[in-house]
């Protein structure tokens, strides 16, 4: 047998490795360093994909590279799959730029588990990364010939909510939707305008069909990125840039189908522990950043270790064998049933909640939140006693298990390092989705919502968020959102120990359909929400009273 040199981790002893496709020759050392290394070659499958691609996966995130990566990498381990996937970057340039071309597209993958041990893995999957900026030549004429191979069975998402959201909270086109509507092919900028044209491009070359599926963290995700694509198509065809042939094919669901899925994997941003951890271990060129568009991440990628995918099978050009690395591969009802469980009631509304009320309470950790009694206590209001009444059992997963399992073992986690700064990105495009399905649920079920505590005190708990102010009196800077200007405009005046300040400043936010998807006052409780808010600006410790007084 031969001899496996050992290495010391000594400080004396040469252990560095690297992160690229030479570095991993190296076996030994990552061996000795205690992480894995793909059991295949990765130059074989890069070469392989490059010709025949079969996925393309548009937001090089955090999630993407430790889950849909990691699901790719799964099956290509166990022989079920011999290419790999392509990633294509629409918002955040400098994510290829820095954390995916100098390390060879790799991705280390760590994954934290409740008992504070970690799980270190490279992934291989991800073979190539491309910028989808028409601007760069290369770049965008790579991507147009990975749409015209006819061999291409998917495309997939994670780009987050707004990413599909083409107008404002007014009904009007953003202004650069509005500009890739008026340009039309020649140089779409956004991500829906760029889908619209590659497709189109898929349709010329031989209305080739294909799966285009969303993996976003919001109802009814597939029907969204439809509405979308099909938005930018029919402008365009009021512009005579597209013909009808084009539309119909993008209606016809044996050509281009839009399945509906739902995605669960909590991935913060880097964690410091682990950049220390791999430092120690003599990984080289670890270091996080933070790019030019506030994107926190790293060569290396830590989440939890549960994970859950669902998926409408709804393949007209086949499909990976994804069921065999832990997909559900379902039916539409099933994924609508599965999603609504977990987006309105068993975890994202909960995770909401406790942003908010943790930027404002002073929290830098979602797991600390969980030893504070009242946001305990909110959550399981919000999840258990206010969600579960009207929450449908999907059947291929427990409701009651499920949020069992976010409350008790899945946010507490102590070794998972995610903020609520993080959580609260992007809230206004959330709160339809985690709280509005649950409002109008109740209204459909009992004729309003008046019953409800909890999602009204969350919902108060945003907007006192929106005044960045801490319940100390100290200011915060509120998370990226892209309503945020707009929404701080409407609270102008209020300021807090002055409830006298209030004019009825919120009552444009909490009658706006497109925010919450119901006016809150129509559904019984927008006076509910104002009263909760009236009494959190009462003065300084106003938010843990008004905490304390709700969730006894």
């Amino acid at each position: 047998m031969k001899d496996v040199v050992k290495y010391s981790l000594s400080k004396e002893s040469v252990i560095n490795v690297k992160l690229t496709l030479n570095g991993i020759k190296e076996a030994d050392r990552w061996e000795n360093a205690g992480i894995k290394l793909p059991l295949y070659s990765v130059e074989q499958v890069v070469e392989e994909t490059r010709k025949n691609p079969v996925w393309v996966h548009f937001g090089a995130g955090n999630i993407f590279r430790i889950f849909i990566g990691g699901l790719v990498d799964c099956l290509i381990t166990k022989g079920e799959m011999k290419k790999g996937i392509t990633c294509a970057e629409t918002f955040d340039f400098d994510v290829i730029d820095k954390v995916y071309k100098p390390y060879d597209n790799l991705s280390l993958a760590v994954t934290l588990n409740a008992d504070g041990s970690m799980d270190k893995r490279v992934i291989g999957s991800v073979t190539e990364s491309i910028k989808a900026q028409t601007n760069i030549p290369e770049e965008w004429n790579r991507l147009k010939k990975v749409f015209t191979n006819p061999g291409l069975q998917m495309v997939s998402f994670t780009i987050t909510e707004k990413g599909y959201t083409l107008k404002n909270s007014e009904g009007a086109y953003f202004s650069s939707v509005q500009e890739d509507i008026e340009s039309g092919l020649k140089s779409p900028k956004t991500v829906m305008a760029i889908i619209c044209a590659l497709l189109y491009e898929r349709f010329k070359a031989g209305k080739y069909p294909l799966a285009v599926v969303s993996m976003d963290n919001c109802s009814h995700n597939g029907e969204k990125l439809q509405n979308s694509v099909l938005t930018i198509a029919k402008e365009w065809k009021k512009r005579k840039f597209v013909d009808d042939d084009f539309i119909e094919y993008l209606l016809d669901e044996k050509d281009v189908s839009f399945p509906w899925s739902m995605i669960d994997k909590i991935t913060p941003r880097p964690a410091d522990s682990v950049y220390k951890e791999l430092k120690k271990l003599g990984v080289e060129n670890m270091d996080p950043i933070i790019t030019s568009k506030k994107t926190y991440i790293a060569p290396y990628v830590n989440a939890e270790s549960s994970q859950y995918l669902v998926i409408e099978d709804q393949f007209p050009n086949g499909r990976p064998p994804l069921e065999k690395a832990g997909v559900y591969m379902t039916d539409r009802d099933t994924v609508n049933k599965v999603e609504r469980m977990k987006v309105t009631t068993c975890l994202n509304p909960l995770h909401t909640a406790l942003a908010v009320y943790g930027c404002i309470l002073g929290y830098t950790l979602i797991a600390d939140e969980m030893k504070d009694r009242e946001l305990n206590k909110l959550v399981q209001e919000i999840g258990i006693v206010e969600g579960m009444p009207v929450v449908t059992d999907p059947g291929i997963l427990s409701p009651k298990d499920f949020v069992d399992e976010v409350i008790k073992t899945r946010i507490p986690n102590p070794f998972m390092p995610d903020t609520p700064q993080r959580i609260a990105t992007d809230t206004s495009q959330k709160v339809g989705i985690r709280y509005g399905e649950t409002i109008k649920a109740y209204v459909e079920k009992y004729g309003n919502a008046k019953k409800l505590v909890a999602i009204p005190l969350a919902i108060a708990g945003w907007c006192r968020y929106l005044l960045g102010v801490k319940d100390d009196g100290k200011t915060f800077e509120c998370s990226a959102d892209p309503m945020l200007t707009e929404l701080m405009a409407m609270m102008d005046g209020i300021k807090l120990g002055k409830p006298e300040t209030y004019q009825g400043q919120l009552r444009k936010i909490l009658s706006n359909e497109s925010i919450f998807g119901i006016n809150l006052y129509e559904a019984g409780i927008g006076e509910k929400v104002e009263k909760m808010f009236l009494e959190e600006i009462e003065g300084t410790g106003a938010v843990r009273r008004t905490l304390s007084r709700y969730m006894k």
